[in-house]
């Protein structure tokens, strides 16, 4: 039967001359940025160093696609706006997404399809997925040409609706991130609860003892909200020479031994009649769970619409403004950071009915994020492009038209003539090439 697609179809005229289009134009990608992302990813060594965590129980007669070519063809895909495996039934003889996985663009074999994917997903056991998830910390401190003194890791959680569902039943993944370089760490998929603070103490604990295999003298801090400064968690840092800053929920308790400086704040607000006024204290504070006393600080606000105080429990040394305002506000940025992977990287498509295939997924889209991570940090500061979102490099780096045209001996892509970033993009590729291995 015709493929009506094929078929040409007229456009009104131009210049009283008749237009005519048609699907024919032979080996044409609309990914052209994918030589970018291929040079990213060689850089880095993303799929071979996850696919060596898998054992292939497939009869290696049989064998058509290494793991590490479906592996780098999910994570290309992510990368470039694909995040669903039904699209490898038609990226799969994109010629450029061949020629990214290292196959040659025509006469080479068409890449995986979906169930091939979907198959990959679902292969790995328990053991393997964790595998996975910790190779992601390596990865991270790969990515260091030294061990640093002290580093700073945000620890937060997000909202993944289940996939078919309507109502509030959710996962609810852990992130961790190295706000200071916007690189990811680790994530978690878990259950859509609270975690308790013997899961919190379990993911600290597996987490520090990772990174210490790469930075024994490394000062480790962590930062997080008021779901994370749970005594468990608290007590092993102390115990194990790992510092926090958490936040901390506040009572009745906490009130009272603020009152004075509250009360002293409200009352230079109402005479100065300003719309609103801040003050800080600290003190030291133990709750009945915790077996010692903790370092509280209590950031204090009066508004003409009432009065707001924030407190955070710490083991940092410093002024109270100082540890508000200057380290633990700083938290923020790592919401931003986990938007770009949930929903610029559509992270929250953990639709698979295995939870070790849905922890699988997560560790792709991680490694897609350290894909535009890295095309991201290869470019110049002074380009509006350095600190893009993902959104924005896709749109401007990655979604070029090319035509491809495989000889004997020379592959060679046509790119358009008028594209007006041209200049940054054949910088980006002399900069990736010169970096890889």
């Amino acid at each position: 039967m015709t493929d009506d697609s094929l078929l040409p179809f007229d456009l009104p005229a131009v210049c009283r001359k008749k237009v005519t289009a048609a699907f024919d134009g032979g080996l044409i990608s609309s990914d052209g940025g994918l030589v970018l992302l291929r040079e990213a990813e060689r850089r880095i060594g993303l799929a071979d160093l996850l696919a060596n965590c898998l054992r292939d129980r497939r009869e290696p007669a049989l064998v058509t696609h290494s793991l590490a070519e479906i592996l780098r063809f999910r994570m290309l895909a992510i990368a470039c706006g694909y995040e669903d495996a039904d699209d490898c039934d038609s990226l799969r003889f994109d010629p450029l997404f061949k020629l990214a996985v290292g196959r040659a663009p025509e006469s080479g074999h068409e890449l995986c399809s979906q169930p091939t994917m979907s198959r990959l997903e679902n292969m790995p056991s328990r053991i393997e997925a964790a595998r996975m998830t910790a190779a992601l910390v390596d990865i991270f401190c790969r990515s260091f040409p030294q061990a640093p003194a002290t580093i700073t890791l945000d620890i937060d959680d997000t909202c993944d609706r289940v996939h078919a569902h309507h109502d509030t039943r959710c996962f609810l993944p852990i992130h961790v991130y190295h706000v200071a370089s916007g690189k990811p760490v680790v994530v978690f998929l878990r259950p859509g609860k609270t975690p308790s603070g013997r899961e919190v103490r379990a993911v600290l604990k597996h987490l520090v003892r990772r990174i210490r295999r790469h930075w024994p003298r490394t000062r480790i801090v962590f930062r997080g909200d008021s779901h994370y400064g749970r005594p468990e968690a608290m007590a092993w840092c102390e115990d194990n020479g790992v510092d926090y800053i958490f936040g901390l929920a506040g009572n009745a308790v906490l009130s009272a031994l603020a009152a004075a400086v509250a009360d002293d704040l409200k009352v230079r607000r109402a005479e100065a009649g300003a719309e609103k006024m801040r003050a800080f204290t600290s003190f030291a504070y133990a709750a009945k769970s915790w077996k010692r006393e903790r370092h509280i600080v209590a950031r204090l606000e009066a508004t003409i619409r009432g009065f707001d105080p924030r407190y955070i429990v710490t083991s940092l040394k410093g002024g109270a403004r100082h540890l508000y305002e200057d380290i633990y506000c700083i938290r923020g940025q790592a919401e931003n950071l986990i938007k770009m992977h949930k929903v610029q990287l559509a992270s929250d498509r953990t639709s698979c009915q295995s939870p070790v295939a849905n922890q699988v997924r997560l560790v792709l889209h991680t490694a897609a994020y350290w894909l535009m991570l890295g095309l991201r940090d290869t470019i110049p500061t002074a380009s509006p492009l350095a600190k893009a979102e993902f959104t924005t490099l896709r749109f401007w780096l990655l979604k070029l038209g090319a035509r491809v045209v495989e000889k004997v001996a020379r592959i060679r892509i046509h790119f358009a003539s008028a594209y007006p970033d041209a200049a940054l993009f054949r910088m980006l590729v002399g900069r990736l090439a010169t970096a890889g291995p």
